[in-house]
């Protein structure tokens, strides 16, 4: 294996659209873009002709092309056997997250990995973001002084951020396929939390939950090692707006400190806002993230003191390089260099066992926590 790696994306949709096709492009100099999967023939003609690049009907397509790594990027009910048959086929994998719903599919990988050798790393870009390494940083160590940490997500979902580009939505995916997956969602997502939710439960545990609060999870957790704090238990947790919103509460420091988190899609408002605040008992250190797909707009880190009497607000802003850029480019390094991969499938089994208890308290089950 060369330094430059051949990959596949395995999935053309918005994502692959947007960010995954055009960043390994544009870092030649890293990867060998050798071809996408797509189930759609409109979106593999669109891509073909978009990015000049081959398109191939089934992601088992990609794995006989001598590839040294593979993106998934398609629904999520398809990521954990397909990183599975990447890994066994000797490639490196990068998927998006959810990586899977169930801590069963989460052990079953992590075996997998163990057995190859092979990188698996899961799409949290924000732990890669500038501005939420600079925040790593500011609060080391200081859990003690730790009160009160706040997510509060809402959300249009992508459409108003992603209209400029020359997107393609597939509308000639086969019904077969569209049942198939819905299927294999239900009977994971049933498996994962251990009885069959109510369609509002569903529906926030695989949006509000998995699908958007997930990345916050997972920043959580990064800033809450960082302080040496462990993630408490879950003191409640519901969905609402039929299952558009989630929210949840969670104790830090045996009750000293409070983890509490909103996440909320509002169609009607094009504006997105995600925040992530800490509150010390001497500082308050927040993080105002972008759209995600909004290329080019730098996510706001600021710190507040009390300052002679007044307030002194300070932000800090690392750089301008792209997290989702600074992703591939670690996935990369983990491959070609040995360095520590980021986002691994333990920190995933992490995220989705807090999510699954969040989703069995939202139901009302006991022991979520």
């Amino acid at each position: 294996m060369t330094d430059r790696l051949k990959v596949g994306v395995a999935g053309g949709g918005l994502i692959a659209q947007v960010e995954h096709i055009p960043n390994l492009l544009a870092l030649g100099h890293r990867f060998e873009l050798k071809a996408v999967s797509d189930p759609s023939p409109m979106v593999r003609a669109a891509l073909a002709d978009r990015f000049g690049i081959a398109a191939v009907p089934e992601a088992a397509d990609l794995l006989g092309l001598g590839l040294d790594a593979l993106v998934i990027a398609t629904p999520d009910p398809w990521h954990a056997e397909l990183a599975g048959a990447a890994m066994k086929a000797g490639l490196h994998v990068l998927c998006e997250k959810p990586l899977c719903y169930g801590l069963a599919e989460i052990e079953a990988l992590a075996a997998i990995r163990r057995r190859t050798g092979r990188v698996l790393q899961v799409g949290y870009m924000k732990r890669f973001d500038p501005s939420y390494q600079a925040a790593l940083d500011l609060v080391a160590g200081r859990g003690a002084r730790l009160r009160y940490l706040s997510v509060e997500v809402h959300d249009p979902d992508a459409g108003p951020f992603v209209g400029h580009h020359r997107l393609v939505a597939a509308s000639d995916l086969p019904a077969e396929l569209r049942a198939e997956t819905d299927r294999r969602r239900r009977a994971q997502v049933e498996a994962a939390l251990g009885f069959v939710p109510s369609e509002t439960v569903f529906r926030g545990f695989t949006s509000a939950y998995c699908s958007a609060l997930v990345h916050d999870v997972n920043a959580v957790h990064g800033l809450l090692a960082a302080m040496d704090l462990p993630t408490g238990p879950v003191l409640a947790a519901t969905v609402f707006a039929g299952g558009a919103g989630g929210q949840a509460a969670v104790r830090l420091r045996d009750g000293q400190a409070l983890w509490t988190m909103t996440h909320v899609e509002v169609p009607g408002v094009p504006d997105y806002t995600e925040r992530i605040a800490l509150h010390f008992d001497d500082e308050i250190v927040e993080l105002v993230f972008p759209a995600p797909y909004l290329n080019h707009h730098p996510t706001r880190l600021t710190v507040r003191r009390g300052a002679a009497g007044g307030l002194e607000t300070t932000t800090i802003r690392p750089n301008f390089e792209e997290a989702f850029v600074r992703e591939l480019e670690g996935f990369w390094a983990a491959i070609a260099t040995g360095a520590a991969p980021r986002n691994t499938i333990e920190e995933a089994g992490q995220d989705q066992a807090l999510l699954i208890g969040l989703a069995q308290r939202a139901d009302g089950r006991a022991g979520a926590g």
